[in-house]
């Protein structure tokens, strides 16, 4: 009877080691969190690429001193949605490339083990302190790439949540943890957002309106020139031009001004069969209005001198401004 007890014993002493155990082995556990990526206010038409940092941090605990854990970050394509080659931020339809990377020379993609890509995320290695616990922070390091001028003047988001955001996780030694993979001993998901707004901006740049040679100007001479104007895609923008700097110039008839104060009349249009004076919408002028298309748009200048008495012969000039107004 007294053996039989001393087995009962014993039987209940290995069960309850077993649950003491699994119920450590059950405290194992990591968490994650990703502050938000923002691009702020990007220019896709002057503008060239936009470099920020974001910062990953890693918790882990319940294990032992002689333990590290073994921790991957996988983050996938977000909502924007992803290419082989780039991420998408989103507006409806309208998209906006960026690109996660896990290098501050952002050479190497910030990829995941749970998505369709070669890019992969990570290795991390989190060492566990005398108490079972221990932490990591790294950089996450995103560029919004430069030659996207066709992108709509929107606010773009990307939202990561989920299998796009969701840290694999093993407990190990040091000697033996394993690579990373979609299988390991526990994972833990985080949220964050990727963001930027592209800015309503016009690029304009125009060539020289040039006359040439004459001599008398008893008849019209006439000439063109091209205007550039280049405004964010979807854009509303209007092209007024000055009266000039000739003394005594309008916006209606300008003056080139040549040696002793002498000047030539002259005028342009918006239309070629010059009957539009091109100006600023005053004294009986027009202005030019389109819509931006993220590209240049060239817009002509007609150009007249008009019959007229002639000055002295000398090299008449005369500077405009245009002003594009969005």
């Amino acid at each position: 009877m007294m053996r039989r007890s001393r087995y009962l014993c014993g039987w209940i002493f290995a069960f309850l080691t077993s649950l003491i155990a699994t119920n450590a082995l059950a405290q194992h556990a990591c968490s994650w969190s990703v502050d938000n990526v923002a691009f702020g206010v990007a220019d896709v038409l002057g503008g060239g690429a936009v470099d920020v940092t974001s910062t990953v941090n890693i918790d882990c605990s319940g294990g032992l001193a002689s333990l590290v854990v073994r921790a991957c970050p996988n983050i996938g394509a977000g909502s924007g949605g992803a290419t082989s080659s780039t991420r998408h931020m989103s507006n409806g339809s309208n998209l906006l490339n960026y690109q996660l990377y896990q290098d501050a020379a952002r050479t190497t993609v910030w990829g995941s083990s749970l998505w369709g890509f070669a890019d992969p995320p990570p290795t991390l290695t989190v060492p566990l302190g005398l108490l079972g616990s221990g932490s990591l922070t790294t950089t996450l390091y995103a560029r919004l790439p430069g030659g996207q001028s066709t992108a709509p003047a929107l606010s773009y988001l990307s939202s990561f949540s989920g299998v796009n955001a969701r840290l694999n996780w093993t407990f190990c030694l040091l000697v033996i943890c394993p690579a990373c993979s979609s299988s390991m001993e526990g994972s833990s998901d985080t949220t964050f957002t990727v963001s930027a707004t592209v800015a309503s901006n016009c690029l304009v740049s125009a060539t020289t309106l040039d006359f040439g040679s004459t001599g008398v100007l008893n008849a019209n001479v006439d000439s063109t020139n091209t205007i550039s104007v280049t405004c964010t895609n979807g854009t509303p923008w209007n092209a007024s031009l000055s009266a000039g700097s000739g003394v005594g110039g309008t916006v209606a008839l300008r003056k080139m001004t040549g040696p002793g104060g002498a000047t030539i009349d002259y005028t342009i249009y918006r239309n070629a069969g010059r009957t539009e004076i091109w100006g600023d919408g005053t004294s009986g002028t027009f202005t030019l209005s389109g819509t931006g298309t993220g590209l240049a748009q060239a817009q002509t200048g007609y150009g007249r001198v008009p019959a007229q008495s002639t000055p002295a012969a000398a090299t008449y000039t005369d500077t405009v401004v245009v002003t594009i107004t969005y």
